[in-house]
């Protein structure tokens, strides 16, 4: 097991030891690293927590036993009760439920708002769990928080699953949610020239997917792609795949695996850039891209390899590597240091995005 280290990242543990985000580098191409050492105390906390109740690996359970294990929200719950933390609900101005288009039929999405005045920009968003297993409700806090760091509408998606629904079901749910958004943006308060897609793991895959489907399609364009720790390729030979192999908390090679076995019709469809965005052959005219990883994580090369794709391709993009975090710890702001940093930067970013031309 990993084993939690002391000094700035002990910090997380009480927000009146918060320091300021330290200021970025001037160079936006640049990979940044923030925090050092092996996983933070609160991390650690988490981490282990998740184990208390004895989870059974995913690659052993069927879908649907796999979605009733415990989440990693769960795990942030039974820390926060522990140490008589903050509620993990961080209100909002409002919470209302839509739905729009989709080629499966009508789809879900909770709109949060922000309290502060419009108009705001908008994030479509899309939650993890390997296009299996979670939902809307066990990414509420990674919204709500966003909502609030960034003053934005954030619109988060209730895109089909696997296996019910195989690949290309979530990444045509993806492209639709967010088309739909820029024509509508306006109905919630939101500038159509400022509708960025963001996103969780496959959820990173699926904004990462839709711009490119916006792209090729010549579709309504989104003006940012903020993407954590994203899903970008059907492979599982990268250096961080073998790195966290086992032992890396929330994900390990064998349920990523897994997860890929239930999203994909054959292995065929790996090779598909809309399944794996790095296969694509050219990602030239993407928005720019703001990506996260963590370094105790199998997907931190994903990042790795798609932010120096883009950059190849001319597209602005910016990689921050937050150490002594694992897999999901953007979704824990309310208890974490490192993601209430990690929001922070999605946050700015959104902020500071330059509109398309539309609208």
């Amino acid at each position: 097991m990993r084993r939690a280290g002391t000094g700035l990242a002990a910090a997380a543990a009480g927000s009146a030891l918060l320091p300021t985000a330290p200021a970025f580098g001037a160079t936006p191409e640049a990979t940044r690293s923030r925090l050092t050492g092996p996983l933070t105390l609160q991390m650690q906390a988490i981490a282990d927590a998740a184990q208390m109740g004895h989870p059974l690996p995913i690659q052993t359970l069927s879908p649907d036993n796999a979605r009733a294990q415990p989440s990693p929200r769960d795990a942030v719950e039974a820390v926060l009760a522990q140490q008589n933390g903050p509620h993990i609900v961080e209100p909002v101005g409002n919470v209302q439920h839509i739905t729009f288009p989709g080629l499966g039929g009508p789809i879900l999405a909770r709109v949060y708002t922000p309290a502060v005045p419009g108009p705001y920009p908008v994030m479509v968003y899309f939650h993890g769990g390997g296009w299996v297993v979670y939902n809307l409700d066990t990414y509420d806090t990674s919204c709500r928080a966003l909502c609030n760091a960034a003053g934005a509408v954030v619109m988060s998606v209730n895109y089909r699953l696997a296996p019910e629904h195989k690949f290309p079901a979530a990444a045509e749910d993806a492209y639709a949610a967010t088309q739909w958004a820029i024509a509508n943006a306006a109905a919630f308060g939101g500038v159509p020239s400022r509708v960025a897609v963001v996103g969780e793991s496959a959820g990173g895959n699926l904004a990462a997917v839709a711009a490119l489907m916006s792209r090729d399609r010549h579709g309504a364009m989104p003006n940012h792609q903020a993407l954590v720790y994203p899903i970008t390729n059907y492979a599982f030979n990268t250096p961080s795949y073998l790195q966290n192999a086992t032992d890396a908390p929330f994900l390990t090679r064998a349920a990523m695996i897994w997860f890929w076995q239930q999203y994909l019709r054959t292995p065929a469809d790996g090779a598909n850039p809309y399944a794996s965005p790095l296969r694509a052959s050219s990602l030239s005219g993407l928005p720019p891209a703001t990506i996260i990883n963590g370094n105790d994580d199998v997907l931190r090369s994903d990042g790795e390899e798609y932010a120096a794709r883009l950059r190849q391709a001319n597209v602005p993009t910016t990689r921050t590597l937050y150490t002594g975090v694992s897999h999901e710890f953007f979704s824990m702001s309310i208890a974490l240091l490192p993601a209430r940093l990690a929001v922070a930067e999605v946050a700015a970013a959104i902020k500071s995005a330059a509109p398309t031309g539309k609208g």
